[in-house]
């Protein structure tokens, strides 16, 4: 990496120089790949841990997912408020020490005998708020660290990170609880929060983020203050129908996460091998496209992409359910890299657009309005894809769940999106 002088503006210019030469943004975007991948461990090893370790119930373990998505819900607003009073990056290192604290609290709990299904009840309840608290700020901060013009191509690198993380993390977590056990993977996760806290103190700080007042110079009730982000989504048409997009979107594809192991194993008589191998593939699709995403962007159109993101690639989600057993499972992969490759674009554009047009000041209650929303629904999908999948069995729930993923794009096709091809310019 080559280094910039140091200087004294936060967005770093001019556009003409690649991103990945920022500093500031090399050492977030480091740092935020590291974090993506000790996640993506965590994600593998804490139900592990539970079921195997801890001999936890089904039921049991369900409440994990129950536990990490529910701060979303209960905590979104009130991040947003924090996010634009204080400093981001400060709040980013704090949130990472925390969680840091917490992972390397279970191999230490566990070799001293005391672990427990409630204490890691407690690291995950309490990890996700943190990082709740944390994504926000991070939300928040990238538009100062790329500046407007490069959005899309700094959140496409960000979603490449995922991708990179979900393809690799859930083998890497296979071969260290394999090595070290399972207690003393959380060892790893350690690390990757320290990395990313060490990467955030790198970068130059920036301006001291704060709610805007009133015009009388008095700061804004708290409550009108938490709801400011939610009212400025419903006065701009284009960011609710991303909203209800995203929401409806996420509603559908977790119902469908829920049951797509089950079906895997039970319908489609899968092996555990086969199983990863079909995950690894939908990872590559979101790799491909963020790779492309910024070419993409600009030949499409950076506003009209969004809807194109959604409503092209639904046809082959019905390669889910129309799987079937033997090679027929790798149709299973093929429709799951067409989602993948959907994700992966419509967020990084419609992030960007969000980033674009919400003001500095509002953009953490914006943000976490927008998570508010569109996490909350989480837990409701999942439990409707288990009820379901109960009642109408698997392959049944699969293509409600997918019609609904594609019926999603209904909200952006039929908005003023559908007659725009670029992004506003700031202040329209």
């Amino acid at each position: 990496m080559i280094e910039q002088k140091a200087a004294p503006v936060v967005a770093d210019r001019p556009v003409s120089v690649p991103l990945w030469r920022s500093r500031n943004f090399a050492l977030l975007w480091g740092g935020q790949t590291v974090g993506e991948l000790g996640s993506r461990i965590s994600g593998v090893a804490v139900p592990l841990l539970a079921t195997t370790t801890l001999e936890a119930s089904v039921f049991q373990v369900s409440l994990l997912s129950f536990l990490t998505w529910l701060p979303y819900l209960l905590f979104s607003l009130p991040a947003g408020i924090l996010a634009d009073r204080i400093d981001r990056r400060k709040l980013m290192i704090v949130c990472d020490v925390v969680r840091m604290t917490l992972m390397l609290s279970l191999p230490l709990v566990a070799l001293a005998g005391h672990l427990s299904l409630w204490y890691l009840y407690v690291v995950v309840g309490v990890g996700g708020v943190f990082t709740v608290l944390f994504n926000v700020a991070y939300k928040s901060m990238l538009p100062r660290l790329a500046g407007p013009d490069r959005l899309v191509d700094a959140n496409a690198k960000i979603v490449m990170s995922q991708d990179f993380a979900e393809l690799v993390g859930p083998t890497v977590s296979g071969f260290l609880i394999g090595l070290v056990g399972t207690a003393q993977t959380f060892f790893s996760n350690g690390v990757a929060f320290l990395v990313s806290a060490l990467t955030l103190g790198l970068i130059r700080e920036e301006p001291r983020a704060r709610a805007e007042d009133t015009e009388d110079g008095g700061r804004v009730p708290l409550r009108a203050e938490m709801t400011e982000g939610l009212g400025f989504i419903r006065s701009r048409p284009i960011l609710l129908s991303i909203l209800a997009c995203t929401t409806t979107s996420n509603f559908f594809v977790i119902a469908k996460s829920s049951i797509e192991v089950t079906f895997l194993v039970r319908t489609l008589h899968a092996s555990t091998l086969m199983v990863g191998i079909v995950f690894s593939v939908s990872a590559v699709g979101g790799l491909a496209v963020g790779a492309v995403a910024g070419r993409l962007s600009r030949r499409i159109g950076t506003a009209r992409v969004i809807w194109v993101a959604m409503a092209v690639p639904g046809p082959l989600y019905m390669l889910m359910p129309a799987a079937r057993p033997g090679w027929g499972v790798l149709l299973y992969g093929l429709g799951l890299a067409a989602f993948s490759a959907n994700v992966g674009l419509y967020n990084i554009t419609a992030n960007s657009y969000l980033q674009h047009i919400t003001p500095a000041p509002l953009l953490g209650r914006v943000n976490a309005a927008f998570m508010w929303v569109c996490l909350g629904v989480i837990p409701l999908g999942a439990l409707l894809g288990g009820a379901l999948g109960s009642q109408l069995g698997l392959r049944t729930t699969l293509w409600i769940c997918v019609l609904g993923t594609w019926s999603a794009s209904l909200f952006v096709l039929f908005s003023p999106l559908r007659t725009m091809r670029d992004m506003p310019a700031e202040g329209e």
